[in-house]
């Protein structure tokens, strides 16, 4: 699984329902929930 840091959490934790996803720059993200509090999570992955 994936993680990220949640802002409601304030903390680093897994994403659940994680997917990979492409910005509109190109780029690829993750977008998922937060495993502990459902808060949507998202980070920018590298090239």
């Amino acid at each position: 699984m994936a993680d990220g840091y949640c802002v409601k959490c304030k903390t680093k934790r897994e994403m659940k329902d994680a997917k990979e996803v492409k910005m509109k720059n190109g780029r690829k993200a993750m977008k998922g929930k937060c495993s502990k509090c459902g808060t949507g999570m998202y980070r920018i992955l590298g090239k």
